[in-house]
C-alpha cells in the first residue's frame, strides 16, 4: 500500500495496432479509417478490467494508451520520453499484427527496444506461424533476437494479467504460447474503446466479436488454425452490456467481426436482445456482419438480422466455379443457392457485398473475366471486392507450400491479398496481377454501376447508401490504388515514417510530390463522386426505374434456367460451361477504362 501522501507508482501500457507499408515504403494511414480493429478493442477492454481489479497491486497505477496506426500517427518519440521518465516501467504491446503488418511492427519495436522498453507482439502472424509451421520463420527469429516477447493465442482468462505481472517484474518470457488452450468467451470483459478513439473511424464505427472460430475448412483461411474450428461465443447479456456502454457515449454503429456470425449458436438470443433494445428502448443500433452463403437456410436468420439493425452483410462468395471451390475445401458454398440467398437479403433491404478470390488453380484471365460477367448478369450482388489468393502464414495453403519448398515472396509486407506472392499453374505473376487490377474495372464498369443503382431503386435498397459504397469501394481502389479494406478518408503520408532500409526523401522533393499526388487523387475522385450521385438522382427520378427488372432480381422460380450461364451443378453442367468459356476466351471483349464516362 502506498504511504499517506505518496503517489502510486505508474505502469505504462501502450497498445498499438500497426498498419503496413505501401509499395513506396510509406505507412498507410488516414484521417479517418474505414475498418476498426477488434483486437485493439478486445485488449483495451481486458486492460480496463485488469485496472479495475488492480492486478499489479494497490501501489501501482496502470495508465493505458491506445493507437490504431491506420488513423493516427503513433508518437513513438513521445512514448520513449514518457517511459524514460518513469524508469521504463511499463510495456508496449503491438496488437493483432497480421503478416503484412509484421515488418512495420518490427520497425516500431526496434526503436522502442533501442530505448530499453519492453515490447510484446501478438496477432495472427505470430499465432499462425507457431500453430502451423515445424520451425520458427525468420521474421519471428528476428523479433526474438531483438528481445521482443511473442504472444501466440488469445489474451482472455488471465493471460493478459500474466503478461502485465511479468512485465512489471521485468521477467517476460521470450514466447507465450496459448494456442492449445483457447478461452471461453461468455462473461469475459467486453471489447470497448472510448468515444475519442471510436471517432477516428469513419462515422464512429465500433466493433466487437460475438464469437470466434469457424467450423469450415477453407484451405486459404487462417481463422480455423488460429481461433479454432470449434466456435466459441459471447451471450446476449454480454452483447447488451457492450451496447449499453457504447450507447452511453453516443456510439451506435458496429462491425461484428465474427468470421461467420451465422454459425454462432447464440445468434438468435443476441438478435432478439438487439431487437428489444431497438424496438422497446429506442436504441439506434445498426451494424455490418459477415456470414456464409447458406445463412438463408437458417429459419428467421435474415428477417431477425434486419430487425436487429443489419444494414450491410459481407458474404464469402469466393468464386462461382465449382472446381475452384472444391479445390479450396470451400465445400459449404453451393452455387445453385447463391441467387436464393442474395434475393433473401435484398428482400430484407440489406446491402450485400461479397469477397471474390482470384487465382484458384483453374483460373485464367479469360475465365475470370467471363465469370465476373456472369455474376453481373445473373447474381443480385450489390458490391463485389476482389482478393488475390494468398498463402497467408497460418493457412493450410501456406504450410503445404512451405513444406514443399515452393516459391513464396519473401517480403511479407506484400501479403495483403492484393499482391501476387506465389506461382500459379496457368498464369504468370504479371498476368495474375494484371487481371486483379482489371477485375475491378470489369465489375464496376459504367454500365454495371447504372444497373446496380437501377436494381436498388426497383427492390427497395437505398440507392444513396449504395452509391456511397460504390464510391468507397471502387473509388478507393481506382484512385488510391489500395484495397478498400485498408483505405479510409483522406490519406496521411508522413515523410519521417518510412520502411527501414529505404532512404528518407528530401523535404524539397517529398512535399511538392505529395501535393501533386493529392491533387491528382482527390480532384478526379470528387468528380467521380459527383457524377455518381447525379446518375443516382437521375435514376431515382425516372418513374420507369421502379419497374426495372433483369434476370438477377427476378424471383428464382420465375427464371428460365436455360437462359442462365451460371454453373448449375458441380459436374456435368460445370463441364459444359467450361467448354463454352474456352470457346469464348479466344475473342475476349475489351474493357472500358473510363469511370462513368
Amino acid at each position: 500500500m502506498p504511504q499517506v501522501g505518496e503517489s502510486p507508482r505508474k505502469f505504462y501500457l501502450e497498445l498499438i495496432k500497426p498498419s503496413h507499408y505501401d509499395d513506396n515504403g510509406y505507412v498507410i494511414q488516414w484521417w479517418r479509417a474505414w475498418i476498426p480493429s477488434n483486437s485493439l478493442s478486445s485488449v483495451y477492454g481486458l486492460a480496463l478490467d485488469a485496472i479495475k481489479r488492480r492486478v499489479l497491486g494497490d501501489d501501482v497505477k496502470i495508465e493505458v494508451g491506445v493507437y490504431d496506426e491506420t488513423n493516427i500517427v503513433v508518437p513513438i518519440k513521445n512514448i520513449i520520453r514518457r517511459f524514460k521518465k518513469n524508469g521504463n516501467h511499463g510495456l508496449v504491446c503491438l496488437i493483432g499484427v497480421q503478416s503484412n503488418q509484421f515488418l512495420r511492427a518490427l520497425d516500431i519495436a526496434r526503436q522502442l527496444r533501442a530505448a530499453g522498453i519492453q515490447v510484446a507482439i501478438g496477432g495472427f502472424h505470430v499465432s499462425g506461424c507457431i500453430a502451423m509451421l515445424p520451425e520458427m520463420p525468420e521474421t519471428l527469429k528476428e523479433a526474438l533476437a531483438m528481445g521482443i516477447t511473442l504472444f501466440a493465442g488469445e489474451a482472455e482468462c488471465g493471460r493478459l494479467d500474466e503478461i502485465l505481472k511479468a512485465a512489471a517484474d521485468r521477467s517476460l518470457q521470450p514466447i507465450y504460447n496459448f494456442m492449445d488452450d483457447l478461452p471461453h468467451m461468455e462473461g469475459q470483459p467486453i471489447p470497448f474503446l472510448p468515444k475519442e478513439y471510436v471517432s477516428r473511424y469513419f462515422r464512429d464505427l465500433a466493433c466487437f466479436d460475438a464469437g470466434r472460430g469457424c467450423p469450415f475448412s477453407c484451405s486459404f483461411c487462417t481463422i480455423i488454425n488460429v481461433q479454432g474450428r470449434k466456435s466459441r461465443h459471447r451471450d446476449a447479456d454480454d452483447v447488451e452490456r457492450l451496447m449499453r456502454a457504447n450507447a452511453a457515449q453516443g456510439v451506435h454503429r458496429y462491425f461484428i467481426t465474427d468470421d461467420n456470425f451465422a454459425r454462432n449458436r447464440n445468434w438468435e438470443p443476441i438478435f432478439d436482445r438487439m431487437i428489444e433494445l431497438r424496438e422497446k428502448e429506442g436504441f439506434k443500433t445498426n451494424f455490418v456482419m459477415q456470414v456464409d452463403t447458406l445463412c438463408h437456410k437458417i429459419q428467421n436468420f435474415i428477417e431477425k438480422a434486419a430487425r436487429a439493425g443489419c444494414k450491410r452483410v459481407f458474404l464469402g462468395l469466393e468464386n462461382i466455379n465449382p472446381d475452384s471451390l472444391k479445390g479450396a475445401s470451400k465445400n459449404q458454398n453451393r452455387i445453385t443457392e447463391y441467387r436464393k440467398m442474395l434475393l433473401a437479403w435484398r428482400k430484407a433491404g440489406v446491402i450485400t457485398y461479397c469477397g471474390y478470390i482470384l487465382g484458384f488453380p483453374t483460373d485464367t484471365p479469360e475465365t475470370i473475366e467471363r465469370d465476373i460477367k456472369i455474376i453481373q448478369r445473373e447474381l443480385p450482388i450489390d458490391m463485389l471486392e476482389f482478393f488475390i489468393l494468398t498463402p497467408l502464414p497460418g493457412s493450410q495453403d501456406h504450410k503445404e507450400l512451405y513444406l514443399k519448398g515452393a516459391w513464396m515472396d519473401p517480403d511479407i509486407n506484400k501479403y495483403d491479398l492484393e499482391h501476387v506472392t506465389s506461382n500459379h499453374p496457368l498464369m504468370s505473376r504479371a498476368e495474375w496481377q494484371e487481371i486483379y487490377d482489371r477485375a475491378w474495372r470489369i465489375y464496376y464498369s459504367p454500365e454495371h454501376i447504372e444497373t446496380l443503382l437501377k436494381r436498388a431503386v426497383a427492390t427497395g435498397i437505398s440507392p444513396f447508401r449504395l452509391a456511397d459504397m460504390i464510391f468507397q469501394f471502387y473509388g478507393s481502389y481506382f484512385y488510391e490504388r489500395l484495397h478498400p479494406l485498408q483505405t479510409g478518408l483522406i490519406r496521411r503520408k508522413v515523410r519521417t515514417q518510412r520502411r527501414s532500409g529505404l532512404p528518407r526523401e528530401n523535404p524539397v522533393v517529398f512535399y511538392p510530390k505529395r501535393v501533386y499526388e493529392m491533387l491528382t487523387t482527390y480532384i478526379p475522385g470528387l468528380r467521380f463522386q459527383s457524377r455518381l450521385h447525379k446518375l443516382r438522382k437521375k435514376i431515382e427520378q425516372d418513374p420507369a426505374s421502379k419497374h426495372y427488372t433483369d434476370i438477377a432480381i427476378t424471383p428464382v422460380e420465375d427464371v428460365d434456367e436455360d437462359s442462365l450461364e451460371m454453373y448449375q451443378s458441380d459436374s456435368a453442367h460445370a463441364a459444359l460451361v467450361k467448354a463454352k468459356a474456352k470457346a469464348q476466351s479466344a475473342r475476349p471483349r475489351p474493357v472500358s477504362e473510363s469511370v462513368l464516362a
